[in-house]
């Protein structure tokens, strides 16, 4: 039984073991993957590529620099999240094509073109892949909330990952750096020990209404 967006919200924790006999079936991989590919992103460039382990033989490969944190080979779905570097560059002729997935007039396509270029130059998000990687980085936590939270809602859990070595485990997968980095590692499973106690700030701490 699939529960409720708040029902998810208590639900989901940091997982930090998860059940290796589980796995998680294709139909819900899907769906959460799915909630992930659907996310919104700056300019509608979805600017991330989603890898899906399951060879334990490639887990154990990538778990000793990820901290040696377990959640990496006892999950039943590992997914590394990436971060587009070159298909969001206009040179590359990416944004382009997919401002015109859209019906609309070609000057208007060329408006949403300039307005792209000029917007990211200005504000230096192109000057070079280290700055273009924090602003690709960045949108790729979109999609993971999501992800996550669409997990909890089919009772599935997960545990957002930054602690490792981004270029070693970029040189385990192999990665063209050119095209994508490593930006977050989320393992999907399910829990083998009680949830702990969920901790939040108030509400009246954290939310402030400016009339």
């Amino acid at each position: 039984m699939e529960k409720t967006f708040i029902e998810a919200m208590d639900f989901r924790h940091a997982c930090k073991v998860f059940d290796d006999t589980k796995k998680i079936s294709e139909e819900d991989m899907k769906y959460i993957l799915e909630v992930g590919r659907k996310s919104p992103s700056s300019f509608g460039q979805e600017p991330w590529k989603f890898l899906v382990i399951t060879n334990e033989e490639l887990k154990a490969k990538i778990r000793p620099f990820c901290w040696d944190q377990v959640q990496v080979t006892s999950c039943s779905h590992l997914v590394v999240i990436l971060a587009a570097i070159e298909s969001v560059k206009p040179e590359s002729g990416v944004p382009a094509k997919r401002f015109a997935r859209r019906e609309m007039p070609q000057d208007k396509k060329d408006f949403y073109n300039n307005l792209y270029k000029n917007h990211l130059t200005v504000t230096n998000v192109l000057q070079n892949d280290e700055q273009v990687f924090a602003w690709t980085a960045r949108q790729t936590y979109i999609p993971m909330a999501n992800m996550m939270t669409a997990a909890a809602i089919r009772g599935i859990d997960s545990c957002p990952i930054e602690g490792f070595e981004r270029e070693n485990v970029e040189k385990v997968l192999n990665l063209d750096t050119s095209k994508y980095r490593l930006s977050v590692v989320v393992p999907f499973g399910y829990r083998i020990n009680p949830q702990s106690t969920q901790m939040r700030l108030p509400f009246d701490e954290v939310v402030e209404y400016i009339k």
